[in-house]
């Protein structure tokens, strides 16, 4: 019997993989666009919340596959910078900042603020959309703290400088599978992994 087929709608690697192991346990077959053939560009992350952003593209990815499709919009929000860098978590330092340049300049922007004061949150908001069928939406959210250095070698974006108080460590510093069991984006994926339980793709 086929197994029911998920587009992840993005072409970060790391985030696809995430999402992979995370559903692990599920009857689902998951698959990056390359997968299945489709290179078209991503629609401009023109919403104004992590949610609105994840719809746009879920319906984007849905449309050019065909498939149901899978797309988050997640990133750091850091309460002394009033929630920056936000929904700009990707392009903090510009539209083609490295992960490198956007932590040099968060941790700039951050370099008067005392350790206390210097809370984050991940967010993660997961848009599902499947043709014929309303868009749904799932959410996730883990506090820590910002480190003034990075530190770890793992993870991918702001892990090595987010540090999780349970953990005693980054999220670069922690285990892939330790990690993917507290992320916002495994919270989210929770989420959705409780919905499979009574729906079908």
């Amino acid at each position: 019997m086929n197994r029911p087929r998920l587009l992840v709608g993005t072409f970060n690697r790391g985030k696809i993989e995430e999402v992979r192991q995370i559903l692990a346990d599920s009857r689902i077959e998951v698959l990056g666009p390359e997968a299945v053939g489709v290179a078209a560009e991503p629609p401009a992350e023109t919403g104004a919340t992590f949610c609105e952003n994840a719809l746009l593209k879920a319906r984007f990815w849905c449309e050019a596959a065909g498939l149901p499709a899978l797309a988050d919009d997640s990133g750091l929000t850091v309460d002394a910078l009033d929630g920056a860098p936000g929904i700009y978590s990707s392009r903090f330092a510009g539209p083609d900042a490295t992960d490198r340049d956007n932590l040099r300049l968060l941790l700039d922007r951050l370099k008067s603020v005392p350790e206390p004061k210097r809370t984050a949150s991940f967010i993660c908001c997961i848009a599902l959309c499947r043709p014929a069928s309303p868009p749904l939406t799932f959410n996730g959210r883990c506090q820590g703290l910002i480190l003034s250095e990075p530190a770890g070698s793992g993870g991918f974006g702001y892990d090595p400088v987010f540090y999780y108080p349970p953990f005693g460590r980054t999220f670069a510093q922690a285990g892939r599978e330790e990690k993917n069991r507290v992320s916002h984006r495994a919270q989210a994926l929770a989420e959705f992994k409780n919905w499979l339980k009574n729906n079908e793709l």
